[in-house]
């Protein structure tokens, strides 16, 4: 069973030797160019996503709008994602032992930031990549989460792991 990845890990792609991506840096930020009319009575936040090159090659990266989908609350709302000022890794050539980072700025409702859930498709040289996501929230520090699999699965990832373990469950009898 596929589990998903908590706000700060590491995740490697097979398909792409020594490429590896994760989702961090997620806080309550304001953006940089102002606030967006349509994000009225929300909050704001901000996640980088980086990818990093430990192959022997570069990797043409692509990491747009349309790649990026940020999900929030219980019930998996999806957040309101400021395009204005987000940046992108758009066509960017990422040579080995180099890192790319995009910066997302994203708002919804407070009550729902307690938990965010973000997956990312990369295309790497005109090639999609598997979708992978990552879970966190707001009010959690990076590696505060227990990891899936580890003991005190009482953890927001350890949440989320058992939730698709019994759902997938359910599906399989």
């Amino acid at each position: 069973m596929y589990e998903p990845n908590v706000v700060g890990d590491w995740r490697e792609y097979d398909e792409h030797a020594g490429l590896r991506v994760r989702v961090h840096g997620l806080e309550a930020a304001e953006p940089p160019r102002g606030r967006d009319d349509a994000a009225e009575g929300m909050t704001y936040f901000r996640l980088r996503v980086t990818v990093e090159n430990r192959g022997e090659r570069h990797l043409g990266i692509h990491l747009e709008d349309g790649q990026i989908d940020v999900r929030i609350g219980p019930e998996g709302e999806s957040a309101f994602i400021d395009w204005r000022n987000t940046q992108f890794i758009e066509g960017f050539d990422v040579y080995p032992l180099r890192r790319a980072t995009a910066v997302l700025f994203a708002a919804g409702s407070e009550a729902a930031l307690s938990l965010i859930d973000v997956q990312i498709q990369l295309r790497v040289d005109e090639e999609w990549t598997d979708r992978r996501l990552w879970t966190g929230g707001l009010g959690l520090r990076e590696g505060s989460v227990a990891p899936a699999g580890a003991a005190g699965r009482e953890g927001l990832a350890g949440q989320v792991s058992n939730f698709l373990r019994d759902q997938a469950e359910e599906g399989t009898a």
